[in-house]
């Protein structure tokens, strides 16, 4: 088989991000994990732009215009990771109500499909969809259900939903939205059912440790646990949310290149990294031009799983984020980090299809 390595040639500096100039069909046709993608980032933007017509909540008059606001610009990259998550104010407009969460689940589930991902884990905060009357439970089961039309009607699929507390509401409210989580856990469901408990949001002065009994409560119902960590920190952050926490995985994870022991410790009890590649050059957390941690990982014997977090704000998708590691790594090599990450994945092994 002949393989199509091409890459795109260095971007201007103003740019810090690495793409491809065009994604190899062999990258199309393996099936793919997906363990770390945010619905808030990941709404695709025509279906944000007529829901927000439907509803007269157009703050722009074209779809293109709607898209610069909804998608990081080349010079607003590289910026840091407040200047990231600016890009989740409009989708907040349109994710407050039941029905218009089930339908950009069901649109992002899809989506994903499309970029031939088989069993995908999408995840959310709940507490941050009340404001116009939901309660945290009935935010969680809007997206269950989009979720589940999109098993009943793209055949091989498989998926699972992750809730997040956002640290800056702090570890009271953590507690609450875990014990939410636990009441719509998987064990509770025949179809699709929340897998995992995470947390999210800006890193610096909210260490790990304060969320400990949020992610007790998760932990002992039977939710896999991971924790946003190492991206806007360093390796402490990882270190913390592996001791005091107790994940599994962790997303981003970034700085922990920096603590050769701690890649020791992330190889010996395997605990996956959800790698993001192009958010992580858009936020800062790998900077311009250097290797992405990745590969650092792998060679360190550490799991990944190849991620998209935002589909939207980076625009990117399951595809793009796959040709990023050609050619350093094979097609083969990459069809095996999709095989050995399904292991890791917090949906039953039981519901997931062949």
């Amino acid at each position: 088989m002949t393989q199509d390595t091409t890459i795109a040639p260095p971007r201007p500096r103003t740019s810090p991000v690495p793409r491809p100039t065009r994604v190899p069909e062999e990258i199309r046709a393996i099936t793919k994990v997906e363990l770390h993608q945010h619905v808030d980032g990941s709404i695709p933007v025509e279906v944000t732009w007529d829901i927000m017509r439907r509803h007269g909540l157009a703050p722009v008059d074209t779809v293109d215009e709607l898209r610069r606001l909804l998608v990081l610009q080349e010079e607003e990259e590289g910026q840091g990771l407040l200047k990231y998550l600016d890009k989740f104010h409009y989708p907040l407009w349109v994710t407050q109500f039941y029905e218009n969460c089930a339908e950009v689940a069901y649109a992002i589930a899809k989506q994903a499909y499309e970029q031939g991902v088989r069993l995908l884990e999408i995840r959310y905060s709940p507490i941050i969809h009340v404001y116009a009357g939901l309660t945290p439970r009935q935010a969680i089961v809007s997206v269950l259900e989009g979720l589940n039309r999109a098993e009943a009607e793209l055949e091989g699929l498989t998926c699972g939903l992750v809730i997040i507390a956002m640290r800056h509401m702090g570890p009271h409210i953590a507690k609450i939205v875990a014990r939410q989580a636990v009441s719509e856990g998987q064990a509770l469901h025949d179809r699709v059912g929340v897998v995992g408990f995470d947390i999210a949001g800006a890193e610096r002065g909210n260490p790990p440790r304060l969320f400990r009994e949020a992610f007790e409560i998760a932990r002992r119902a039977g939710l896999g646990v991971t924790a946003h960590a190492g991206e806007d920190e360093g390796p402490e952050a990882v270190w913390h949310a592996v001791d005091v926490l107790g994940v599994r995985r962790v997303g981003h994870g970034c700085a922990a290149i920096k603590d050769k022991a701690l890649l020791r410790r992330l190889a010996r009890d395997q605990i996956l990294v959800e790698c993001c590649q192009t958010s992580n050059y858009q936020t800062g957390a790998v900077k311009d031009r250097e290797r992405h941690p990745v590969f650092t990982f792998l060679e360190h014997g550490v799991p990944v799983a190849i991620c998209t977090d935002n589909t939207t704000v980076s625009n990117t998708d399951q595809c793009r984020e796959n040709a990023l590691l050609v050619p350093t790594l094979s097609l083969d090599e990459i069809s095996g980090i999709h095989d050995r990450a399904r292991a890791h994945s917090f949906i039953p092994a039981n519901r997931r299809k062949p």
